[in-house]
């Protein structure tokens, strides 16, 4: 068999359910290592060769909680890069110039602080001095 990488996403509140998924993790039979990924460090990478993910994803159900299998693959090897014959450079070009791009809003329609300005109209009163009611 050979090497595969497994992605599961657990909900990790705390340190401790973190340390208690890494050890379950890395107690399956053929993981090598384990880490954690993702920007909020709620993804658990796994490598190794054998590794049944339907057995993982069932064991940290049952010891951390909701449990979601992402992906399982194989491992991409990196190949280590082979030098170039020597040849003639390149021609530079010149950087790119990033022109920012503007957005104009007529005046009338927003208001100093940049949100928009809604007019208020009052209706004139014909209220009843005579007339109270409570």
């Amino acid at each position: 068999m050979a090497k595969q990488n497994i992605v599961v996403k657990v909900a990790m509140f705390d340190d401790k359910k973190t340390r208690k998924a890494l050890k379950i993790a890395v107690g399956v039979s053929g993981v090598e290592s384990a880490a954690l990924i993702g920007s909020d460090k709620d993804q658990i990478k796994v490598t190794g060769e054998g590794i049944d993910s339907v057995e993982l994803a069932t064991l940290l159900r049952k010891g951390v909680g909701c449990t979601e299998l992402v992906s399982v693959g194989p491992v991409e090897e990196k190949k280590p890069a082979a030098a170039t014959p020597a040849a003639t450079p390149a021609p530079s070009k010149p950087p790119a110039t990033v022109v920012p791009l503007q957005v104009l809003y007529p005046q009338h329609y927003y208001s100093s602080y940049g949100g928009p300005y809604y007019h208020i109209y009052e209706s004139p009163s014909n209220e009843d001095p005579s007339c109270t009611i409570m």
